[in-house]
């Protein structure tokens, strides 16, 4: 197993980096740099699943925050990756290493997982703040997990969380998935939608709360972008946790996800860009 060739610390950091919140009794919200990484499952038990795995280098970051949870002796039943980018991804060799366990994300997402394939360069001259024009440093390689992964299973089920089905939501990338749990209407969203501006530092740094789009700098598909948004605003989730931003829940949520709909093209979408030029390139 290895990294990208090109997977590097990158010194971003949220004011809420290395902060972990109970949003509901069983769903635990660590905020790696500017990316939340997700321990689900009950606190008094010592087990959990955990869905993604954070920026690179911080696997002791991962593992004080999932033994402050669930005790020193607590390991993963499993690793669920909703997608393979750099910040969802950059722990989980270390992860397997420390803990064994299984690692799913769909098969659409595989190649970019086991080292077949590589993301798109970033978009780093589309509309955007400085993030967006700084992404051009942004690892896009892909990792090798050899068969350590294995794809979700087709039926929609997520292995070792029996509530939740997982659902497809490319655009982002081709095989990013969201997770929800029908009992409480919970959504994983991934970066189908996000809710912070992350192509905008000040709104990185300050975790300011909108539902905005996927990161522009990295979704090169904005038609099958639109399509997963309005696929997870029809679930009408209750409460949900994004890549990036605060976990989110009633009715600023209902309303962020019915205005990012209603207004794609000027919430969501940039005015120009590689991506928007030509989705169907990439």
């Amino acid at each position: 197993m290895k990294y990208g060739e090109d997977y590097k610390k990158i010194p971003v950091y949220s004011k809420d980096s290395g902060k972990g919140t109970e949003f509901l009794p069983d769903v635990y919200v660590y905020v790696d740099q500017i990316v939340n990484v997700l321990f689900i499952g009950d606190p008094k038990e010592d087990s959990f699943v955990i869905v993604d795995t954070g920026m690179y280098g911080r696997s002791d970051k991962i593992i004080e925050a999932a033994q402050e949870r669930f005790g020193s002796d607590a390991k993963p039943k499993a690793i669920i990756l909703t997608h393979g980018h750099f910040d969802h991804v950059g722990t989980v060799i270390d992860l397997i290493e420390k803990w064994g366990a299984p690692v799913y994300a769909a098969e659409q997402e595989l190649p970019y997982l086991t080292g077949k394939k590589s993301y798109p360069e970033p978009d780093y001259q589309a509309e955007g703040g400085l993030v967006l024009k700084t992404s051009k440093f942004f690892p896009t390689d892909p990792i090798e997990l050899d068969d350590r992964i294995q794809s979700l299973p087709k039926d929609g089920t997520v292995p070792f969380l029996p509530e939740f089905r997982w659902l497809s939501v490319p655009g982002h990338t081709e095989g990013q998935v969201a997770l929800f749990r029908e009992r409480d209407s919970f959504l994983i969203a991934a970066d189908a939608f996000v809710t912070t501006k992350q192509e905008n530092l000040y709104d990185v740094l300050t975790q300011k709360e909108i539902v905005s789009g996927p990161p522009r700098y990295l979704t090169p598909d904005w038609t099958a972008a639109k399509e997963s948004v309005i696929k997870l605003k029809d679930l009408r989730p209750e409460h949900a946790v994004t890549g990036h931003g605060h976990p989110m829940s009633g009715q600023k949520l209902t309303d962020g996800l019915k205005n990012l709909v209603d207004h794609w093209e000027e919430e969501a979408l940039p005015s120009h860009g590689k991506f928007v030029e030509d989705t169907e390139k990439y």
